[in-house]
């Protein structure tokens, strides 16, 4: 009897553990139950942001583009062809060997010296274009001599407003004001120290802005002399060798035609190339130093 009693005892103890071992294993798949709906809660709170797919640019307006360089392209060939083959030649003979030989009759080395540095001193001052005496300059005297000739009126040329704007410093103010973009762009060669104001002198006359009234405004934004005529001399450079270079192209058509010759196919391609490269080249440095003057006042507009 005491055996059994023992064997009943034995029995219970094990079926406790049982039950406890089942109870623990239930509360720990509660657990993970429980954590598994709190990570799909935290999923269903906190989507996912997705990054958005990079747009597929369309080709239509590179298409468009191009169709449009294309015709550019082809109506500049014609347009060059037509002013070689008719316009040129006709100006040439009618209009430009006339002049040269009047010029030619009419006045000496000395006159005709006092004649373009008259031109180029006098016209700037009064807002009058003086690249046609550049182009005589290069006609009469080449790069060399026709570079000092128009750099020594030129000088005069700027000189010449820069004094006369000090006397009419507050109407010049007044103007300015009326534009306050391409005042605040000329106020920047005031600024600074030497160096500073010759770049942007430089700058300025090197990019497409009307340097004309650069030249009277330039006192009111108080730039100093030095660096003004310096910048002046640095930044005109570009422009005046195109107008040399101009000058001596027209020359050899005139003298070819004067004389009723021909300039062989190799002799015009290479000037015509050598003009348009020149060109091509001004052009594209303006635009880059526009975009450099835009981006130095942009830098200077910021507060420190």
């Amino acid at each position: 009897m005491e055996i059994n009693n023992v064997e009943y005892a034995r029995i219970k103890e094990e079926e406790t553990e049982a039950e406890k071992e089942t109870k623990l294993e239930q509360e720990q798949g509660e657990g993970e139950g429980e954590e598994e709906e709190t990570y799909c809660n935290s999923e269903a709170e906190f989507p996912l942001q997705e990054e958005p797919l990079p747009q597929i640019p369309t080709n239509e307006k590179s298409w468009k583009r191009l169709l449009k360089l294309i015709a550019i392209g082809i109506s500049s060939v014609i347009v060059l062809v037509v002013a070689v083959k008719w316009i040129g030649p006709f100006v040439l003979k009618k209009v430009v060997v006339p002049a040269l030989q009047w010029e030619a009759l009419e006045f000496n080395t000395t006159e005709r010296i006092i004649a373009i540095l008259a031109i180029l001193s006098v016209f700037p001052t009064i807002c009058l274009p003086s690249t046609p005496s550049m182009w005589m300059a290069g006609m009469a005297y080449g790069y060399v001599k026709g570079l000092l000739l128009v750099m020594a009126g030129v000088s005069v040329g700027v000189s010449l407003p820069y004094f006369v704007g000090s006397v009419f410093h507050a109407k010049i103010q007044r103007l300015l004001e009326k534009y306050p973009k391409e005042a605040s762009i000329l106020r920047l060669a005031g600024e600074g120290n030497w160096f500073h104001q010759f770049r942007t002198v430089t700058l300025i006359r090197i990019s497409p802005l009307p340097y004309i009234m650069f030249n009277y405004a330039a006192w009111a934004t108080n730039v100093r002399y030095a660096p003004y005529l310096m910048g002046t001399w640095v930044g005109m450079l570009p422009e005046v060798f195109i107008a040399l270079y101009t000058g001596i192209l027209i020359r050899s058509f005139a003298e070819a035609t004067q004389d009723k010759r021909s300039l062989t196919p190799k002799q015009i391609i290479l000037n015509v190339s050598g003009f348009c490269a020149s060109v091509g080249a001004t052009i594209f440095i303006g635009i880059h130093t526009k975009k450099r003057l835009d981006r130095l006042h942009e830098e200077e507009s910021v507060p420190e």
